[in-house]
């Protein structure tokens, strides 16, 4: 996308596009979920974008630990309220596939991880999300649905399932791109990547910061109060400055 002039930089224009505002908000998610998982420990191997197939499909965190294979689908629902119920998954009222989804993913990552260690390994799907509201119906989802805060401790508490020799084996084909990959060479450098993306989610911090500056600015200016009438405005100071 093309660089904000300095009067968009000025003004607080956001610098992520319309057109790649969805993909933004789901790669936080994903960073989001991804900090939890790392606090799981030296116990679990965990991986983030796993490609799986022949195309550019991944599974966004595979975990494999003493309690079992995970594989990981995450939503940023953030300010939605979201109704999960039997197999349907609906977001402000709206169906979704993500149930389906996250289902499709822990069949496919069982069929790749049990056809490398020869013999059969269940993944389990997993469904992370995360909302303003998540209300559950009568019926049990297909899938285990969770939030951020939710996923760890609900991973580490599960029973044991595989033994220490078993999860360094099934972790050292995890770690193989063979495994899931028709193409096992990796060509992409990650830790650029990873790099822009922080500076972009600066950036993008920065200008919701400069656009509540301005519109501060801009309401003094408007309102004309004298200093002394300052100290009556803090609350919105504070509101307009806030998180």
């Amino acid at each position: 996308m093309p660089s904000r002039t300095s009067a968009q930089r000025f003004w607080g224009s956001d610098p992520v596009v319309p057109a790649a505002r969805s993909w933004f908000k789901g790669a936080v998610g994903e960073r989001r979920v991804a900090a939890e998982l790392e606090r799981l420990g030296p116990a679990f191997t965990v991986l983030h974008a796993v490609p799986v197939g022949t195309g550019s499909t991944d599974i966004d965190h595979l975990v494999i630990g003493p309690s079992g294979v995970f594989s990981i689908n995450t939503k940023n629902h953030s300010g939605q309220r979201v109704f999960v119920g039997g197999g349907s998954f609906m977001v402000g009222g709206k169906k979704t596939s993500h149930i389906g989804a996250a289902q499709s993913e822990g069949r496919k990552a069982t069929r790749l991880l049990s056809a490398a260690a020869g013999g059969p390994i269940e993944v389990e799907s997993l469904l992370v999300v995360a909302a303003d509201q998540i209300r559950f119906g009568k019926k049990r989802p297909p899938v285990v649905v969770l939030t951020p805060e939710q996923v760890r401790p609900w991973i580490s508490g599960r029973a044991r399932a595989h033994s220490d020799e078993a999860v360094r084996y099934l972790s050292m084909l995890a770690e193989d791109r063979g495994t899931w990959h028709a193409a096992a060479v990796v060509l992409d450098d990650t830790l650029r990547l990873e790099q822009r993306f922080d500076r972009l989610v600066r950036e993008v911090e920065g200008a919701r910061l400069r656009r509540r500056r301005v519109a501060l600015a801009v309401f003094l200016g408007v309102v004309g109060v004298p200093v002394a009438g300052l100290i009556a405005l803090s609350s919105v100071a504070a509101s307009l400055l806030g998180g």
